[in-house]
């Protein structure tokens, strides 16, 4: 059986469809998931990046394109009221619903979930925030220092290990990167023997014009 450990922010609405539809695209496979909830901004500060939403001309394509994503994979998504927002109540929830800060998929459920099928509701309401955490009942403080550090610990060794979006699934050193990587991530786990030349030889490439 292979672990598969998905990297998620639940501020990502790419996340929040690989992972509604992870079960099925893995369906027949032998495999275990471990989530770990890790901040995207910092991936992006990290690499000098902005987000999707943080370029005009980007954020009204991605909205666009994940509502038809989500319409051809009959996954509900209603965006929130406003985009992006600060997850940092969210990720710290999640990771709080677990003494080893990996929560189980029931709760990241119940959070991408409260983002994504809100009717339009903001994501970190405060009275809506409070009510999610009464639902879950983490068995620790959201805001412990224990949390903040697990938190910063995940997206530090994500970093390490060269993610550098959301959602990645990393799975024998391997990375595979977004919502469209899962029919190849499915094909790495039924032993596909593209997977013994290709993968390595792909970085061969030289890199040309750098800026």
């Amino acid at each position: 059986m292979k672990t598969i450990t998905c990297y998620l922010d639940f501020i990502s609405p790419y996340a929040y469809l690989a992972f509604e539809t992870l079960p099925q695209a893995l369906m027949g496979a032998s495999y275990q998931v471990v989530y770990r909830p890790i901040l995207f901004a910092a991936l992006l500060k990290h690499h000098g990046q902005l987000g999707p939403a943080e370029i005009e001309g980007k954020r009204a394509w991605t909205y666009r394109q994940v509502l038809w994503q989500a319409r051809q994979l009959g996954v509900p998504l209603q965006m929130p009221v406003s985009h992006p927002f600060n997850p940092l109540s969210l990720l710290r929830l999640a990771l709080a619903c677990d003494r080893h800060g990996q929560p189980n998929r029931y709760v990241c459920e119940t959070v991408f979930r409260h983002v994504w099928r809100s009717d339009g509701a903001a994501a970190d309401d405060v009275a809506r925030l409070s009510a999610l955490t009464t639902q879950l009942s983490p068995a620790r403080a959201p805001d412990a220092p224990q949390v903040k550090d697990q938190l910063k610990a995940h997206t530090d060794a994500a970093i390490a290990l060269g993610v550098f979006g959301v959602p990645t699934f990393e799975v024998d050193g391997r990375v595979f990167w977004g919502l469209d990587a899962l029919p190849m991530l499915r094909a790495y786990l039924d032993g596909d023997a593209w997977f013994e030349g290709a993968w390595a030889s792909a970085t061969s490439v030289a890199q040309g014009v750098k800026r």
